[in-house]
């Protein structure tokens, strides 16, 4: 009798990218891939059955990564963060690597590959200069776009001049923007009342130019905003066992009076590593 064959890593984000590219199936409908000599069948919200069924790692993919992949409707906002266990993404000095493990670092990647956009603020630049490239798994390049109000960026960074990507650069409305940074597009959106750049207008430039599926990966004042504007359909906060005891926070949003005013969000848990992933649910 033949030993049964699972479902590897490969094949799991294989089929996670194929769900990503053809969409959910309608609602009471299931899609069907073919995988080695089995058939995945995948539900509309990211349920899923395959026999024989796979391990526990593969499952875990699955479980993690085919509900974000089905997101099809005109926008879809994810932030994420890997913070310590006291809430800091970052040293004093701006040092970051690596709050969170090796895991927490593929899961980005992992993410970026199935954006349409990839969106950080300046001082991310600024401080890593990132690539903000798919490298560490199978999977297209997003939209690089660059958060910089002020436009105090020069045209000197990796991702400005590297062409990997196309890149835009988001400024203030109130500002008369050259049309280039580097490689990079340049483009407006409005202020709101506290002087912070609309994030309602820069999902829905985004929207309009066909990257409704944005993945913003921060930093922590970038994610704040658009936590604090109402914009995030989810966030992900990665826990790294990890005690900081100072420096950069993540999450900062405006004062409270009560408990009763925070968010409780609907919670997803999964193990990264030694790291514990929170996703967020505030659709």
């Amino acid at each position: 009798m033949r030993a049964p064959i699972y479902l590897d890593e490969a094949g799991a984000w294989e089929a996670i990218c194929a769900a990503r590219r053809i969409g959910a199936p309608e609602p009471g409908r299931r899609l069907r891939l073919e995988i080695g000599e089995s058939w995945l069948w995948i539900d509309a919200d990211g349920g899923w059955s395959i026999d024989p069924m796979p391990p526990a790692p593969i499952c875990l993919l699955l479980d993690l990564y085919l509900p974000l992949a089905l997101q099809d409707g005109p926008s879809f906002t994810i932030a994420h963060l890997g913070q310590s266990l006291d809430g800091r993404i970052a040293a004093a000095n701006g040092a970051s690597r690596w709050v969170t493990g090796p895991e927490d670092l593929l899961h980005n990647h992992r993410m970026r590959a199935l954006a349409d956009a990839i969106l950080v603020g300046a001082d991310t630049v600024r401080l890593d200069d990132p690539q903000l490239t798919v490298r560490r798994c199978p999977g297209d390049n997003p939209v690089r776009v660059v958060l910089d109000p002020m436009l105090g960026l020069g045209s000197d960074y990796a991702l400005f001049r590297d062409q990997a990507a196309e890149t835009l650069v988001i400024t203030a409305g109130d500002r008369a923007p050259p049309t280039h940074l580097g490689q990079a597009e340049v483009v407006s959106v409005p202020r709101t009342e506290d002087g912070a750049l609309d994030c309602r207008a820069i999902v829905e430039l985004l929207r309009r130019r066909g990257l409704g599926w944005l993945f913003v990966e921060g930093g922590g004042v970038t994610v704040s905003r658009f936590l604090a504007q109402g914009v995030l359909d989810r966030l992900q906060l990665t826990i790294a066992p990890l005690i900081i005891g100072s420096g950069r926070p993540g999450i900062q949003l405006p004062e409270i009076q009560t408990l009763a005013q925070g968010l409780r969000p609907r919670l997803r848990r999964f193990a990264l590593g030694g790291d514990m992933l929170f996703e967020c649910d505030f659709s």
